[in-house]
């Protein structure tokens, strides 16, 4: 672990270089309007700090869900939530004495929400964890052979990542440049649908890291009926999540927004977000599993299948034809679908259970 800080220091020194020196380039190629540019471009000078914290908390969230103890990451969350909320209202809206930033002080508070993620691991580490049975405190050298091993698992990871968040980026160039009105029903949408993500991110995290457990044990035929219980549990918490969205949709939107027109345009993307959200609870636990069997190439390959499918989608109903938000939001059917079928297929008959790590 003592060795990954170093790797990830690199990498956060080079995504914020990268970030600083040729952000606003590829945003003005991105977005066709000043306004939001300008705003844009506001938000990352702070934001892009955050690189340098992302990559620890990452590094921690990554540790205690390996070791199974994922009760530390809501308490994370937690005071990560509070500090960003408690910041925000302060900074944007200029309370207790502070100025008002707006835009630009959503981006420092959730960079300082970060830092405290990262300084209450450190600290919860410090006091609680058993450093010398992790091996935290010992660094003799640098372990080539071990790295390269890391690297050879987490490579495609890295791509699939990288591949998935850009091409999702490109569905908010395709809503903007239909305009400022379409691109405002598109944030709010989207930030109730990372909300309602919260539960299924767990039950897939879990499902990635127990799928490895018990693979690693030797218990090979336990993988599948572990697989559907979890994909069960996520079903029906994801169903009573959504019928609760669907029957009060435009209280829940009224919290983002009290424009009327911007809440009743809404209601068609929840209901449509809704339906990916219920494929999702299954296809998002069946595809962590694919790469909870150590097959992350696998996992990349099929992941680049279905965004291919994706990205022609959105690029004909959202550039192209210019169709309605929640048209170009059923992509969101497609793709976790896609996902879905693809995993149960590699599940069901590819040779994972021989795989050597």
């Amino acid at each position: 672990m003592i060795q990954g800080v170093f790797f990830l220091m690199l990498l956060a020194v080079v995504l914020f270089g990268l970030s600083y020196f040729y952000a606003g380039n590829v945003m003005r190629i991105m977005i066709s309007s000043d306004v939001i540019w300008e705003a844009t471009m506001t938000f990352l000078k702070w934001r892009i700090i955050g690189f340098f914290f992302d990559v620890f908390n990452v590094m921690f969230r990554a540790f205690y869900v390996g070791i199974t103890k994922t009760k530390i990451l809501t308490a994370n969350a937690i005071v990560m939530a509070i500090t960003n909320v408690g910041l925000d209202y302060v900074l944007i809206f200029g309370k207790f004495g502070f100025p008002e930033m707006g835009l630009e002080g959503a981006a420092i508070a959730s960079v300082i929400a970060e830092f405290a993620s990262t300084l209450f691991y450190v600290i919860y580490t410090f006091l609680t964890v058993n450093r010398k049975k992790y091996g935290l405190t010992q660094f003799k050298s640098i372990d080539l052979k071990l790295l390269r091993q890391v690297l050879e698992i987490s490579i495609y990871t890295m791509f699939q990542y990288f591949i998935s968040m850009s091409t999702y980026f490109l569905f908010f160039i395709s809503i903007e440049r239909q305009g400022q009105h379409s691109l405002a029903i598109a944030n709010i949408v989207r930030s109730i649908y990372i909300v309602m993500f919260i539960p299924l991110n767990a039950l897939s995290a879990t499902s990635n890291t127990l799928v490895s457990n018990i693979i690693g044990e030797g218990k090979v035929g336990e993988v599948m009926p572990l697989v559907r219980r979890i994909s069960r549990l996520s079903f029906f918490i994801m169903l009573a999540c959504v019928l609760l969205l669907c029957i009060f949709p435009k209280a829940v939107l009224s919290i983002y927004t009290n424009d009327v027109s911007l809440i009743n345009e809404s209601v068609s993307s929840i209901y449509v977000t809704s339906i990916a959200l219920i494929i999702s609870s299954i296809g998002s636990v069946f595809f962590n599993s694919v790469s909870g069997t150590g097959n992350t190439r696998s996992a990349l390959i099929l992941e680049i299948g279905v965004l291919v499918i994706y990205t022609v989608y959105i690029y004909m109903t959202g550039m192209n034809f210019k169709l309605p938000v929640y048209i170009c939001f059923s992509a969101e059917i497609i793709y976790f679908a896609g996902l879905l079928i693809g995993s149960a297929i590699y599940l069901r008959f590819a040779n994972w259970q021989k795989k050597k790590i």
